[in-house]
């Protein structure tokens, strides 16, 4: 991402670092959108936590740098597709979600990649941005419960409330923040569906309301 953000603005940039990087997500790519973080296969939100959005990011800087990154983009921009309909059906009727993972105090942030895709316009063509709207208030309605802020208005570790004990060593007040992902939708102007559409009940509310619904498929 640095080297991405040195090419946008025009300085000197090394490529090795996002080679290697591309080399590596490709190598732990275990299908159907998602990719393993790390060798082996971790179940946590780290797909949604910056791995699909920041490699789209990346892959989308330097498209006109190298075939290499030009012929990858659409198979990535794919797979963050596919990640983000999963997200979206993890939402319960509700707004909870499974709380599963590592850095699952990141609260809502749990859902970047599924705001991501609202923002760049790649959601799925069957995920409806109004749909998608409604998930993610009905998580921030679910999720921002009393307690999470300390007294100097700060955010605290957890999901519900304050809840320390679900907090790694490497968390901190600060890395807490990245719940504000969740929010890259305002980037949207007033008039784009995903603001402007009618509320959309989102794939769990609708199933468990009774409505029919296609079954879901996998992507390679």
């Amino acid at each position: 991402m640095i080297e991405a953000a040195l090419l946008i603005m025009g300085e000197a940039y090394d490529p090795a670092p996002v080679d290697r990087a591309i080399d590596a997500f490709e190598k732990w790519y275990v299908g159907d959108g998602a990719y393993g973080d790390g060798e082996r296969f971790h179940f946590d939100y780290y797909n949604s936590f910056v791995i699909h959005p920041m490699y789209v990011d990346v892959l989308e800087a330097f498209s006109e740098c190298g075939a290499r990154y030009a012929a990858l983009l659409p198979t990535v921009k794919k797979r963050a597709s596919r990640y983000a309909e999963i997200l979206e059906r993890m939402i319960a009727p509700d707004g909870t979600y499974p709380i599963l993972g590592r850095s699952i105090s990141y609260r809502f942030g749990a859902f970047h990649g599924l705001a991501h895709a609202a923002l760049t316009d790649n959601l799925p063509e069957k995920l409806l941005p109004a749909q998608v709207r409604c998930a993610l208030s009905a998580v921030l309605a679910r999720t921002s419960a009393e307690g999470m802020f300390d007294e100097k208005g700060f955010l605290r570790t957890g999901v519900s409330g304050s809840q320390p004990s679900l907090g790694e060593g490497y968390i901190c007040t600060g890395s807490l923040y990245l719940c504000q992902a969740v929010f890259l939708p305002l980037g949207l102007a007033p008039q784009h569906p995903f603001w402007s559409a009618p509320e959309e009940a989102w794939t769990s509310k609708k199933i468990w309301s009774g409505l029919d619904l296609p079954f879901d498929c996998a992507v390679d």
